[in-house]
Parts: C-alpha cells; structure tokens; sequence
C-alpha cells in the first residue's frame, strides 16, 4: 500500500506542476489534491524536495532497468532522456526551482549506477581495484549529467538519438582503456 500512496503522492504534485512553480506548492496543496491528509504525507516523505527526489529516482530506475552493460548503455540513456523529456513540465520546474546541484544530486546516482555496470563488464578480465572502478565511472558519470544538465537548460530540443550517438563516439573504447591503465597486473613504470 506504501507504493500506491507515494505513487499517487507523485502524480499529485506533478499535476500541481502543470499549475504553478514548485517553490509555490504546498504540502497542503499535494494533500488536498491526492484526497489525504498532512500526515499521510509526512508518513511518507519528509517534505515535498524528499519526494520529488524519489519521484526522480524512481522514474529513471525505470528507464535504466536493465540497459546497464558495454552493449545497453546507450540504450539506457536514451530511456533515461525519454523519461526526463516525458516528465518535461516536472522536471524543467524542479530544474528552474531548485538549485542546481541539488538536481544534480537526484541525477549522479543513476549516471553512477548505469556506467558502475559498464564499467564491471569491461573489467572482468582486467585486475583494477574496486575503488578505481568506481572512479572511473564517477568520471563519466559527471560527463552523463553535465550533458543531460544543459540538454534540460536548452529545453530538450536535441533529440536523445542524436545527442547519445554523439557522446558515444567520444567515449568509444575510453573505459576499457582506462581500465587498462589501472590494470594492477601490468608491470609499473
């Protein structure tokens, strides 16, 4: 039953979002119009920026589910700007009301986990510690959401094909050679 709650909790603010700004709804205001009272809410999320992060992560969840290897990745992040571009009037409200590195924040840790998998793939026969694992795809991660950062700032005209095909080919090959470079079996200079 909690999923149902925080799923119509979600759908009631991004109705409210059609209306007015973010920085304008009130928890009332989502209570009201999802037909509970302010503690249902409070049962659930702490205040209305706790949801709209759940509501974030759950929505991309969704898109990257199972899309995470060397072969999927672009896939996944095509879904991934699909969702976003889906959600346009909830995510351009919460991109222009809430300071950018909180949007960041919702965002880095689904870059993170999508190229995390990558980054796993491509290291089953390379020896790299796990910390340098987890650098590495830190790395393209920022790249992932700096570039979805700006696609959103320019009101998403690029379509997801184009502006994915274009990261790929800068990306082509670079995480199983930096794997490489982190290979802790290789002989050191």
């Amino acid at each position: 039953m909690s999923q149902v709650t925080k799923r119509a909790l979600e759908a009631s603010l991004k109705n409210l979002l059609l209306k007015k700004p973010l920085n304008k709804i009130t928890i009332n205001d989502i209570a009201e119009d999802c037909g509970i009272n302010r503690m249902t809410f409070y049962y659930h999320f702490q205040d209305i920026y706790d949801l709209v992060e759940w509501a974030c992560l759950e929505d991309a969840k969704k898109a990257i589910e199972n899309q995470k290897t060397h072969d999927t990745w672009q896939q996944g992040l095509i879904s991934l700007l699909y969702a976003v571009k889906e959600n346009k009037p909830f995510i351009v409200n919460v991109y222009n009301c809430v300071d950018k590195a909180q949007v960041e924040k919702y965002l880095k840790p689904l870059a993170d986990d999508l190229l995390l998998g990558v980054v796993e793939e491509e290291s089953v026969n390379i020896s790299v510690r796990e910390d340098d694992k987890k650098f590495i795809a830190k790395i393209y991660s920022y790249c992932f959401v700096g570039i979805m950062l700006d696609w959103i700032k320019d009101d998403m005209k690029e379509k997801p094909e184009d502006l994915v095909e274009r990261l790929a080919l800068v990306l082509d090959g670079d995480i199983g050679s930096a794997l490489k470079r982190f290979n802790l079996s290789k002989p050191q200079k």
